[in-house]
């Protein structure tokens, strides 16, 4: 693999063109390519998509975003993280690396990343050093995040709200005495 390295992908047609071959090919639950057409549209030169070429062909993606430490519920302290979407590597030239380099990649900003695996590929996560955050409904809506934290960072571990399931269960309790 040498030659070949991580790097953020231009807003343009060409990337455009690149993104549809993932479309064709890879999963649906993935695609970034209404992401592109709206970045295009708005023509932010800041691109949050990150990509590998193998020659002149994109290979393997994924989109970071930066999170101001106010939206922090994740991380203890408290501080700015990367999250990291929709990554994915062409079926092609899966199992070469190219997924560990972008998460790498990813990692070298030296902050926690956060991200929400599609489809199943905790393993993969984990393989990367990745954990699964503790749920928290409120915070998670569904999703089942895997968060990844150098050295210095835990997990901010947030108690349960107490919900009406919660106050009905005591009730039940307090009448059973």
């Amino acid at each position: 693999m040498a030659g070949v390295k991580v790097e953020r992908l231009l807003v343009n047609y060409k990337t455009l063109e690149d993104f549809k071959r993932f479309q064709a090919y890879g999963n649906q639950e993935l695609s970034m390519l209404e992401d592109l057409q709206n970045e295009i549209v708005e023509n932010d030169s800041k691109s949050p998509f990150y990509g590998i070429y193998y020659g002149n062909n994109l290979v393997a993606r994924m989109s970071l975003y930066e999170r101001s430490k106010k939206y922090d519920h994740y991380f203890n302290p408290p501080q700015d993280y990367l999250v990291l979407f929709k990554l994915e590597v062409l079926p092609d030239y899966r199992k070469k690396g190219y997924g560990k380099m972008l998460v790498d990649y990813a990692k070298s900003y030296n902050v926690p990343i956060k991200t929400n695996p599609i489809i199943d590929s905790h393993h993969f996560w984990e393989h990367m050093g990745f954990e699964m955050a503790s749920y928290n409904l409120e915070r998670d809506l569904g999703e089942n995040p895997f968060i990844w934290m150098p050295s210095g960072v835990k997990e901010a571990i947030q108690p349960p709200h107490n919900t009406s399931v919660n106050n009905s269960e005591k009730k039940v309790k307090e009448k059973q005495k």
